[in-house]
């Protein structure tokens, strides 16, 4: 009520002392702001002549022209539009815009602008560039998956890390020794952890013909679960379905040093020839690697997080760096749809590195040749082209 009285009071001052004051040019715009959820008008005066010691904007808004109107913002004097993020879709508003001077003479009033309504579009048409972008990944995943399911042999980059998997696999047979996997310490609802579990599955079913003992301790209950279940699947897969055991996978604790201290001892005590580090690691990889360096095992360790990499390069055999994680199941099961995933996805980075190269092309020209505004030009339409809105 009080705020209501006080707008009244301003609006009853502006129209007795702004009369003279009010430019002709005064235009106050008020429309919705198009490709968004709704809710967002926008006001612009950029196009109004003021002097230059005005020292702050004051915006009003109303239901109608002749209703009461409620201060809703107050802007610095060098503004030339404002965004009401406060409307409610469907109904009009009425906008004052009032100029106040520093020396504290008469205001400038603009005309009322209105009505301007909210609405909500089905497209917001200043991301159709990502649009494109995630169209032409699309159809070139599906392009891939069709090619791979027709029998055509997609091309895959050799990872060193995977194509020695078998090798370690057969040295721990040859010396009788076990196998220990280390699926990361993160949860189930972590991609990383997946990825680690999805080489389990492929690692048990080498195990599983080579009739060799995995030992995978956890530090999760689903991911126990989880990692009981592709091995079983693994070994029923392999032909060997009573080579399986629960206690393949046993639950250590969920406390990040003591899992630690559990897993050394285990290495400690066993000795396995091979030691798998797939998954997400934080402090503790440098540990348990250095163990497994000590103990003479042949190590292949993978992970996403740039931190840990450094440690794992140093204290392991292979490492599968950042991406080569996730590319690893596509990689070692050869399935249509993860082959065609996988490369439809190498035809996004495709389209990326080809932008930063033409974008740097066109840059440098456009600094070499001053006079040419064409090279500039290019150089904006690719950047606007992968730009995030």
């Amino acid at each position: 009520m009080l705020a209501g009285a006080l707008a009244a009071c301003l609006l009853l001052i502006f129209d007795a002392t702004a009369q003279e004051a009010t430019a002709p040019d005064a235009v106050v715009t008020a429309k919705d702001r198009g490709s968004d959820a709704g809710g967002v008008i926008e006001l612009s005066w950029a196009a109004w002549e003021l002097p230059a010691d005005v020292a702050r904007f004051e915006i009003l808004r109303g239901t109608s022209p002749e209703g009461d109107f409620e201060t809703v913002a107050e802007l610095p004097g060098t503004d030339s539009g404002y965004v009401d993020e406060t409307a409610v879709d469907g109904q009009d508003y009425y906008y004052i815009v009032a100029a106040l001077i520093q020396t504290g003479g008469h205001p400038f009033v603009a005309p009322t602008a209105g009505p301007a309504r909210s609405s909500a579009q089905w497209f917001n048409t200043s991301r159709l560039n990502q649009f494109i972008i995630g169209a032409v990944i699309s159809l070139a995943i599906v392009a891939f998956i069709w090619a791979a399911r027709s029998g055509r042999k997609l091309f895959v980059r050799k990872i060193a890390g995977l194509e020695a998997v078998d090798e370690a696999i057969g040295r721990a047979t040859e010396m009788g020794r076990p196998i220990l996997f280390i699926p990361g310490i993160q949860d189930m609802d972590n991609v990383e952890t997946i990825a680690g579990l999805t080489i389990l599955a492929r690692v048990a079913h080498t195990v599983a013909e080579y009739e060799t003992t995995l030992n995978v301790p956890v530090s999760r209950s689903l991911v126990m679960t989880t990692a009981r279940e592709s091995i079983r699947e693994a070994y029923l897969a392999a032909g060997r379905p009573d080579g399986y055991s629960d206690d393949m996978v046993h639950y250590l604790t969920d406390e990040q040093f003591g899992y630690v201290a559990a897993v050394n001892g285990i290495m400690v005590r066993q000795k396995p020839a091979t030691c798998f580090y797939m998954g997400a690691f934080y402090a503790e990889s440098l540990i348990m690697a250095e163990t497994g360096a000590e103990i003479g095992a042949i190590q292949i360790a993978g992970t996403a997080q740039p931190a840990q990499l450094p440690f794992f390069v140093a204290a392991c055999d292979y490492t599968l760096i950042g991406e080569e994680l996730f590319a690893a199941s596509a990689y070692l099961s050869g399935e249509p749809r993860q082959l065609g995933s996988l490369k439809g996805q190498d035809v996004g980075k495709a389209m990326g590195m080809i932008a930063v190269a033409a974008g740097v092309l066109f840059l440098t020209l456009s600094s070499l040749l001053p006079g040419v505004d064409l090279f500039r030009r290019l150089a904006d339409i690719v950047g606007g082209l992968f730009q995030v809105n």
